[in-house]
Parts: structure tokens; C-alpha cells; sequence
């Protein structure tokens, strides 16, 4: 009986220090994330462009049976854009059997001149040559040239699709002309009047450009809270570190982002048989060479205001992240060193719910210790008060930079008080234990090989008021 006991408090012991070595590794990977230099876009680069320097624009804005409702917030956030009329052109390219939103587009279109809609047509058409030529004449678009979907022109009904159809058509019209800035959205982004302005001055330095994105309706319920985190988290502090000058492989976000027309046809546009397209093409311009900058006044989206919703959309970004950073790694030609760093961006995301059983843990430890109670070792406390510093510090870190973003959206000082107060450690907790279930969605569609049929998101144009407010108070 006293060797069973033994063998038990062993195996306590060695799980004890297994937990804890993880989680130590899991938040040592974002000091190393926060040690990074970032490469930003300051408003002193914005405010010294002139006209002459203004690049052509096309914004791409890709749909799916959206509200007519969200599509005019987006569009009303659009026609405040300081830049030269002249010199930019917003290009809406829904499916042509998406006939509601069509009809939607057609209405709209009559209160917002600027409005150009292209109908993607299916890769039957005669007018998708263009795409077939552009991968023809470069093999960075390996996808078309290599593996069991080679030459496939059947392409999935998807946002990538919609957008390779587009930016390959309007790059024809511009052949021999200028090159060009392709920037692209959301349905319900809403971009800071500035945002090609800061395009403008961010490529005269980068190669490719990332704005932020922050929730608009991050109190509208519990679920949109913890949605909202994630930007908050992500987007906010840990992804401007990518940049690194140019020493860490990073993802792009999937909207507000930048890449020069002459770019992406030398590096084979975007991947149409990925769930997502944001990090491989991020991870195969950086393979070539490419610098990313990060705008830091954001767009501002919402985010999803129930909880399956917001699975729905997390479980395919994890089957996009999964697909990315397997095989189209060692097609895009990076070494073992590169892909282990580009592993480092995904970890972070992985290891979210290691928070939910490491720091219990590790108070549970600490009682144990100090109130002598107990029967672990002095090294074992020092792996909780290890971790329990860094958790604080970066937790300190988050708060204050949440409440310092946070008042690009929130109507009042009590907003902001009353969002940290959702997000305290508790909850949080609780949020990055329910990520396990997108997490393991995610893995198994990844396995499946499923994801390739655009399942978007719900939208309610639950920006409207706020969008209006902003405007109206400029």
C-alpha cells in the first residue's frame, strides 16, 4: 500500500512539472512574441503624403447573401476615405447566382457612385482565362502546377475564388498602364477615413501592409466579449511583432491589408484550396523577400454575438491554419528553421487553454508550499511563481492595451470600464477553454480535408449606430 502510494505521488509529482514546464513555454513564447521590433505605419507617414504620391487603389469587397443594411454602413464608412477620387475604385464581386445580394448591390449602387460591381461567373466562363494564364507564368503558384488538384479549374465556391477572378480581370485592364495597390474588406468593415492614405505612405517602406481590426460591438453580448478578446489579443499586441523586420514568417488578417497588383501576379495571387487564405499568402510573400508594415488605426468589424457563430468562424480559420503550415510550407520552399518559426505563430492559439489548467495548478502549489501542508519540493514552487509572474505581467499588458483601443469604439469611459470588467481572468479562462472546441473542429475538417465551400459568417450591421455616431461627430 505505502508503494502504491509512493507511485502515485510520483506520477502527481512528474504531471505536476509537466503541466508547468508547458505552460512556462506557452507564455515564454509570447515575451519572445513581445520582444520582436514592429514595423508600424505612423500618422507622421500619413500625414506627409502628398497627391502626387498617391498610387492607384482597387478595394476588392467580396460577398455572400449579405444584409443590404451591412453593406451600406461599410459603404457609408468608404465614401469618407480622404484620398483622390481619381485615384481609387471600390469593386464589389459577388457570384452572379447570389441574386439577392446582386439586387442589393444594384440598389446600393445608386446611392454610392463610387460603386463598381463585377459578378463572378463559374470557372466555365471564358473570362477566367485570365486567371489560367497568370498561373501559367509563374510556378510560385504551386498549387496549379503541382499535386493531386493540379490544373483543376473547378475551383471552391469561396471567398479566394471570388477574388482571384476579380483581381486577375482588372490586372488585364491595367496591362501597360500603372501598377497598382489591391486592397480588400469585409462585408461589414468599416475603414478609418485614412486608410488608404496610410496605404499610400506605408508602401513607400513595405512591401505588404496589415491594419488592425477592432470589434465595434464588443458589449453587444457575453459571446461578442470574448470574440472581441481575441482581436483585442491577437491583433492588438501580438501580431505588429510579426513584422520583425522581416525576420519572423507572418499571416495576413484577410482584410485591410495591402499588396502591390505587380506582387501578387508574380507570386501567383491567392491559394483557392485553402479554407483560408490569410496565412499562406502572408507566409509565401515573406518566403520571397516580401516586408510587411502594420497600419495601426484599425477597421472596425463586428464580431460574432453568439457563441456557435463564432465557432463556426473560428473552426475554419484553425482547418486554414492547419492546412497552411504543412505541405504548402515545403511547396513555397522554406527550410526546417522557417517552417519550426512559422509553427511559433499558431502556438499561441494551441496553447490557450494550457492557461485554464496551469494556473490553478500553480495556486494550488503555492498553498501547498507556504502553508506547509503539503509534500512538494522547494524547486516545485518555483515553476508556479515563475508562471504566475509572467501570466500577471502579460495579463497587465493585454488591460492596458485594451483600454487604450478600446476607446476608438466605446461611447463612454463606463463602456470601457465594463468590457474589462467581462474580460477578468475568470472569464477569460473560461473563454480559452471553449476554444478547444473550435480547435478540435478545426483539426478534424483539416483531416477530412473539408472547408473548401465559403460557410461565412452571420453579420447583423450591428455597426450601424456606431459608424453613424463617428461620422456625424467629425
Amino acid at each position: 500500500m505505502d508503494m502504491i502510494s509512493i507511485s502515485g505521488q510520483y506520477a502527481l509529482l512528474t504531471l505536476f512539472f509537466v503541466v508547468q514546464i508547458a505552460y512556462s513555454l506557452s507564455l515564454g513564447l509570447n515575451f519572445f512574441f513581445a520582444s520582436l521590433p514592429t514595423n508600424m505605419v505612423t500618422q507622421a507617414d500619413i500625414d506627409a503624403v502628398t497627391e502626387e504620391e498617391c498610387p492607384f487603389i482597387v478595394l476588392f469587397y467580396p460577398v455572400l447573401r449579405e444584409l443590404e443594411g451591412t453593406m451600406r454602413t461599410t459603404f457609408t464608412s468608404l465614401s469618407q476615405l480622404r484620398y483622390p477620387k481619381h485615384r481609387y475604385k471600390v469593386v464589389a464581386i459577388p457570384n452572379e447566382n447570389d441574386y439577392e445580394t446582386v439586387a442589393s448591390l444594384r440598389r446600393l449602387k445608386q446611392e454610392f457612385s463610387f460603386l463598381e460591381i463585377v459578378e463572378v461567373p463559374p470557372t466555365t466562363h471564358p473570362s477566367w482565362q485570365a486567371v489560367w494564364d497568370g498561373w501559367d507564368s509563374t510556378r510560385k503558384a504551386y498549387w496549379w502546377h503541382e499535386g493531386h488538384r493540379a490544373y483543376n479549374r473547378d475551383l471552391p465556391p469561396k471567398k479566394t475564388r471570388q477574388l482571384v477572378y476579380a483581381f486577375y480581370n482588372v490586372a488585364k485592364k491595367f496591362e501597360g498602364r500603372e501598377d497598382f495597390l489591391v486592397n480588400y474588406i469585409d462585408a461589414d468593415s468599416c475603414p478609418p477615413a485614412d486608410h488608404f492614405l496610410a496605404g499610400a505612405a506605408g508602401m513607400k517602406k513595405y512591401d505588404v501592409l496589415q491594419a488592425q481590426n477592432i470589434a465595434g460591438n464588443l458589449n453587444e453580448s457575453m459571446a461578442a466579449t470574448w470574440h472581441a478578446a481575441d482581436h483585442m489579443s491577437w491583433d492588438g499586441l501580438t501580431y505588429p511583432h510579426l513584422t520583425a523586420n522581416g525576420r519572423q514568417p507572418y499571416w495576413v488578417l484577410g482584410k485591410g491589408l495591402f499588396f502591390r497588383a505587380s506582387d501578387l501576379i508574380e507570386l501567383g495571387g491567392f491559394h483557392p484550396w485553402i479554407t483560408i487564405e490569410d496565412p499562406e499568402v502572408g507566409m509565401r510573400f515573406w518566403t520571397n523577400g516580401r516586408k510587411l508594415g502594420v497600419i495601426e488605426n484599425p477597421l472596425i468589424e463586428e464580431v460574432p454575438s453568439t457563441l456557435m457563430h463564432g465557432i463556426t468562424q473560428r473552426k475554419r480559420w484553425v482547418c486554414g491554419f492547419f492546412q497552411s503550415l504543412t505541405s504548402p510550407l515545403t511547396s513555397m520552399g522554406m527550410t526546417r528553421w522557417q517552417k519550426f518559426r512559422a509553427w511559433l505563430n499558431f502556438l499561441p492559439c494551441l496553447s490557450m487553454s494550457i492557461n485554464t489548467i496551469g494556473i490553478p495548478i500553480g495556486i494550488w502549489a503555492m498553498w501547498q508550499y507556504f502553508s506547509g501542508q503539503g509534500n512538494l519540493p522547494a524547486a516545485a514552487a518555483i515553476f508556479p511563481i515563475l508562471n504566475l509572474s509572467m501570466f500577471s505581467l502579460l495579463l497587465l499588458r493585454l488591460y492596458i492595451s485594451v483600454w487604450t483601443r478600446s476607446k476608438l469604439v466605446a461611447e463612454s469611459v463606463w463602456t470601457r470600464v465594463w468590457y474589462l470588467v467581462r474580460i477578468n481572468p475568470v472569464s477569460l479562462m473560461v473563454w480559452w477553454l471553449i476554444w478547444l472546441i473550435p480547435l478540435y473542429i478545426g483539426l478534424r475538417m483539416y483531416i477530412k480535408d473539408q472547408g473548401l465551400v465559403w460557410e461565412r459568417t452571420v453579420k447583423t450591421n450591428a455597426n450601424e449606430d456606431l459608424i453613424m455616431t463617428q461620422i456625424a461627430a467629425e
